[in-house]
């Protein structure tokens, strides 16, 4: 299956000091990717260099094209980033947050199916359609932060930590969703996760990052099989 997305020779800084060194990976069009490493290895980085929020250097390109400019440019290239932390509009309405995550998209009817279309993935939103979203539970902000995202209609949604402070049960329930999504509707997904295990689990291949640097790469069972991942990630 070809790349959807292309990332070579990309390095990234936080003023002096270097996150990325050179990180070359692709994220097949139609599958999900597991991006695994430590704190500080620059998983968050990637995906912030992606989708335009850290200054880089080096080659990204989306279906072929070269991705240029900021966060905007890469939304309306077709590109959602679900940042970790959740990232909602906590005085807005769950609604409002939905309709935010659309403002790229001037198709009013197609935006009311999706609209009906979050209450049939999240069914909750619909009965909490006029509730302030930082009212909802963490584990609701971060499904209505991955919803908002979905109201982009992505080429390419960008997960970071979405287990980050969550029940094991609400973590399994965004991560089948995601994973539904990817059977049913062909969503490509890059996602950043310290529970590897889980990650493995839905992903069809991933990459180790370790100080900025690509160690490892290959699909989710040869690295579920991989000793040094094992006994790195995974605990056995």
């Amino acid at each position: 299956m070809s790349a959807l997305l292309e990332l070579r020779d990309v390095e990234a800084r936080y003023g002096p000091v270097q996150a990325l060194h050179g990180i070359s990976l692709d994220v097949p069009e139609g599958e999900i990717v597991a991006v695994l490493g430590a704190n500080g290895a620059g998983k968050t980085t990637t995906l912030r260099a992606i989708s335009g929020t850290v200054r880089r250097t080096g080659e990204i390109s989306l279906g072929g094209r070269r991705l240029r400019g900021g966060p905007e440019a890469a939304a309306r290239a077709g590109i959602a980033h679900v940042p970790e932390g959740r990232g909602t509009f906590t005085e807005l309405t769950v609604q409002e947050n939905l309709r935010l995550g659309a403002y790229t998209r001037r198709d009013r009817a197609g935006i009311k199916t999706d609209l009906e279309r979050m209450g049939e993935w999240f069914p909750w939103v619909a009965e909490r359609r006029d509730q302030e979203a930082g009212t909802l539970s963490g584990g609701e902000q971060q499904m209505l932060a991955l919803a908002r995202a979905l109201m982009g209609r992505p080429r390419l949604l960008l997960l970071d930590e979405p287990s980050l402070g969550l029940a094991p049960l609400i973590v399994a329930e965004i991560f089948r969703i995601v994973r539904e999504l990817n059977e049913r509707e062909g969503l490509t997904v890059l996602v950043v996760e310290q529970n590897a295990r889980i990650a493995l689990d839905v992903a069809h291949r991933a990459t180790v990052l370790e100080v900025g640097r690509v160690a490892v790469q290959g699909g989710a069972d040869e690295l579920r099989a991989n000793e040094s991942v094992r006994r790195s990630y995974l605990g056995y």
